[in-house]
């Protein structure tokens, strides 16, 4: 079955030639040429969205904030917009990728291909970083076959890496949906949590990435 991917452009040339070449890759291409269209979609129902964010209606962003209230889908942010403080916002809105405009529709497809080239959670809620392996809905984790005991909050971290595996997951998103702000603090422990998740992962550690100026993300093609 063809992977579905969810196209929201307003660039009438921009938007042909980018379906023409989902096509051509096999894939299986629904266009949208406005923010408010992109939000009555079901973003669980696509494996991929490549999302502009200078639209018609609701603006590019309010779009990649909706969709994260609700779904992990990657997400490929297009904008003809070079600063690096559009790219750092979308980042920690959740995108998972940023394209720049003006850009080759080969370069689009190859981190479209890249994208969906990595893991992504098996029925099972099972996720394969190198020696680790983080079972969400049996809530274990092993590291080369090893049993690695972890505290409600560290699991729920590493969980919430492994959902969204190679995307950057802001720290203010982990700190409001995994800690309890009243109860555990912000930043600062959140930092804490993660440097005993380190600890306790021992070499696995390091597919806990630090993404500077984000927050974290589980790398799953470390020492490839």
């Amino acid at each position: 079955m063809r992977q579905k991917i969810l196209l929201v452009e307003d660039d009438v040339q921009l938007g042909r030639q980018i379906v023409s070449h989902l096509h051509q890759a096999d894939f299986s291409p629904k266009w949208v040429q406005n923010g408010d269209d992109a939000l009555g979609e079901q973003p669980d129902e696509y494996s991929l969205l490549i999302l502009d964010l200078m639209l018609p209606g609701a603006y590019g962003l309010d779009v990649l904030k909706h969709v994260r209230t609700t779904s992990d889908v990657p997400v490929l942010v297009l904008s003809a917009r070079n600063d690096t403080e559009d790219k750092v916002r979308a980042l920690k809105l959740g995108a998972d990728d940023f394209v720049t405009k003006p850009f080759w529709p080969e370069e689009l497809m190859a981190r479209v291909h890249a994208r969906l080239r990595r893991p992504v959670l098996q029925r099972s809620g099972l996720i394969q970083a190198g020696d680790l392996a983080v079972d969400v809905i049996a809530r274990r984790v092993e590291v080369a076959g090893a049993p690695i005991e972890l505290t409600k909050v560290e699991f729920d971290l590493l969980a919430a890496l492994a959902k969204r595996p190679g995307a950057a997951i802001p720290r203010d998103w982990l700190v409001d949906h995994v800690l309890d702000p009243e109860r555990e603090g912000g930043g600062r422990t959140l930092d804490v949590h993660i440097s005993r998740l380190r600890k306790k992962l021992g070499d696995a550690a390091k597919c806990v990435a630090t993404v500077w100026g984000v927050g974290y993300r589980l790398e799953t093609q470390v020492g490839e």
